[in-house]
């Protein structure tokens, strides 16, 4: 199974080119460039790196949010564009799952939490069951303050594991700070997501768990700016 995945929720993109559960090629967006000019040209280069055409691609495995509004549209409509084009089936994922899956640790509660910009962090809580990673709440964005005293109530003194490719995000918060010895560090992984999206994508497919390019729909999270200034608006009239 060739499985092509793209994570565009934020800066830090990347594609990615796996055969079944082993990755063979990632590239990664490291410039200013935009997503909408930069994403098929890279894609193209990474197939073609391993003499892969589009036709080939059996899985796409794409992020889904939460990320920005703009670059997860971005790599949605893309990959909307190729499954309906080639008829092939896609595995939507989260951004906080792939980030939660390179935990090699055994705990009762895994916590990921990425950089959502503007003092906010996206996080998500996930119990590890067989090697299945299962989501225990709805994904979220808040303060990292915010999210820890949520996390505290979840596990109801149970460990948690904590990973991010940002752990500053949350070690620098008061709560964590005053417990800091007692929850020991956040596992530090990398920003390019996009071979860890792959591998979650190729489970999904084993497992049925893929839709259609009508099926995909994004998960952003946080509101979009145009709602949260329309609702303001209409609060006021």
């Amino acid at each position: 199974m060739i499985i092509l995945s793209i994570d565009t929720g934020d800066p830090h993109g990347s594609v990615a080119v796996a055969v079944d559960n082993r990755p063979v090629q990632m590239m990664v967006h490291d410039t200013q460039e935009e997503y909408s000019a930069w994403l098929l040209p890279t894609v193209n280069h990474a197939l073609r790196l391993h003499g892969i055409d589009m036709s080939d691609v059996d899985l796409y495995a794409v992020a889904v949010g939460p990320g920005s509004f703009t670059g997860v549209r971005v790599g949605l409509a893309t990959v909307k564009a190729w499954a309906e084009v080639y008829g092939r089936p896609a595995a939507a994922v989260s951004r906080l799952e792939a980030a939660a899956s390179q935990s090699a640790e055994t705990a009762p509660l895994i916590g990921a939490f990425l950089d959502a910009s503007r003092g906010q962090i996206f996080g998500a809580l996930y119990s590890d069951t067989g090697g299945e990673l299962q989501l225990v709440e709805e994904e979220r964005v808040s303060d990292p303050e915010e999210f820890l005293e949520f996390a505290d109530g979840v596990a109801g003194g149970r460990r948690v594991h904590w990973i991010s490719s940002d752990p500053e995000r949350m070690e620098g918060s008061e709560r964590w700070r005053a417990t800091r010895e007692a929850r020991g560090p956040v596992k530090r992984v990398g920003k390019y997501l996009a071979e860890a999206i792959g591998l979650i994508g190729y489970k999904k497919a084993l497992k049925g768990q893929t839709v259609d390019g009508l099926g995909l729909d994004a998960n952003y999270v946080r509101r979009p700016d145009a709602e949260v200034l329309w609702k303001g608006i209409a609060a006021k009239s």
